[in-house]
């Protein structure tokens, strides 16, 4: 059982689902690098909810990078001063060349998918990924992303940083800083790679989300590489080519999904659920019942998978496993706070209170016992493998 029903309505707010339609059309055997087309691209950036609010224009770097009959792709970026609360924001776009103008659409938007799905441009591989886009957000309350922290399973970095904006201080808090361990910077899911810029990649991957890597040093140089979750994206560093501040070595992830970034909060990445604090930059998360604030280390647990939880006795100790949903049946030993464990399905039973609430809801584990759902944490307030 977790909070993650409280932060939904917020973000989906945020988003801008539109497509372009700009321009006059080149003609069929001239759809590559156009004024035209740069200019269509830059009025669509220009005009996303990201940008539109901005008291001046950005710079605005547009790169054309595959290019075939009426169809072309790259990215957009918009650039950002040199200075703290700054970063670059930015999309990856197709688009299609039609009698009326350009047709554009940025990634995460329902149009991309669709357009990725015919366009010539798109591998197999990168079409399993960006036709996909789940509605409504958070796919009706289910926190979960099967994400590691973006560093190797294992280690622990400090959370320099605890939930922010990606720019800074603004709402949402979608991106965190980390720092430390071997530096190497890796992919916390599989996904398709695409270097937005120096020093940042985007991986896009299922369930409409899509993470932001940037201040990397050393960074590798793809155009939508299918990458595996641990690949290797680069090294922390302070890179700020497109704007923004580093001090110090570290990368700022960021979490997106459909077309903009999300609050990270709620959301558990490499078995530790994400939470805001008083004021951006502040925060940090949990696992189990432990708790890691800003300047704090996290462990990396690796994924955790869609059909497991990760145990929070809310204080510590142990969770009793039963013989079936409720108290009433016997005792079949226990399980530590912070362990994972395996969800085969789920059942009513006596009800509980746990951090996040009060539920009947019980779950039967791999081994065949029962525990409560309410001292679980598995990103969804309800069933995760079905009904018993």
């Amino acid at each position: 059982m977790r909070n993650g029903r409280r932060l939904a309505g917020g973000a989906a707010a945020a988003l801008l689902m539109v497509t372009s339609l700009i321009g006059a059309a080149p003609s069929a055997a001239s759809a590559a690098v156009t004024p035209t087309l740069t200019a269509a691209v830059t009025a669509k950036l220009l005009g996303t909810a990201e940008l539109s609010a901005a008291d001046a224009q950005p710079e605005t770097r547009i790169t054309v990078s595959r290019t075939s009959g009426r169809w072309a792709f790259g990215t957009a970026v918009a650039l950002a001063p040199r200075q703290e609360d700054a970063h670059p924001t930015g999309s990856i776009f197709i688009a299609r060349s039609e009698p009326a103008g350009w047709r554009i659409a940025f990634d995460g938007e329902a149009a991309f998918g669709a357009l990725a799905a015919e366009s010539p441009l798109m591998t197999s591989q990168e079409k399993g990924v960006l036709t996909t886009t789940p509605t409504p957000m958070y796919a009706g309350g289910d926190y979960r992303t099967g994400m590691a922290l973006p560093f190797g399973v294992g280690q622990t970095w400090t959370l320099t940083s605890g939930p922010h904006g990606w720019g800074g201080t603004e709402s949402p808090y979608s991106s965190v800083d980390l720092a430390g361990g071997d530096q190497v910077v890796r992919a916390a899911r599989a996904g398709a790679a695409y270097t937005m810029c120096q020093g940042w990649i985007r991986v896009i991957h299922d369930r409409g989300y899509s993470t932001d890597y940037y201040h990397l040093w050393n960074s590798i140089s793809v155009n939508g590489a299918s990458v595996g979750q641990g690949a290797v994206l680069g090294n922390t560093g302070t890179d700020v080519t497109c704007g923004g501040a580093a001090y110090g070595r570290h990368v700022h992830f960021g979490l997106r999904q459909n077309s903009a970034y999300v609050p990270m909060a709620g959301h558990d990445i490499g078995k530790w659920v994400l939470a805001n604090g008083a004021a951006a930059y502040q925060g940090g998360a949990r696992h189990g019942s432990a708790w890691a604030g800003a300047g704090g280390g996290l462990y990396n647990y690796g994924a955790l998978g869609f059909n497991q939880g990760v145990v929070d006795a809310n204080g510590g100790g142990v969770l009793t496993r039963r013989a079936g949903p409720g108290t009433g049946y016997g005792s079949l030993g226990s399980v530590a706070d912070g362990a994972t464990v395996t969800i085969s399905c789920s059942a009513n039973g006596t009800s509980h209170t746990g951090r996040y609430g009060t539920t009947a809801l019980w779950n039967r584990l791999s081994d065949g016992s029962w525990v409560s759902d309410a001292y679980l944490s598995t990103g969804v307030n309800g069933p995760i493998n079905g009904w018993c």
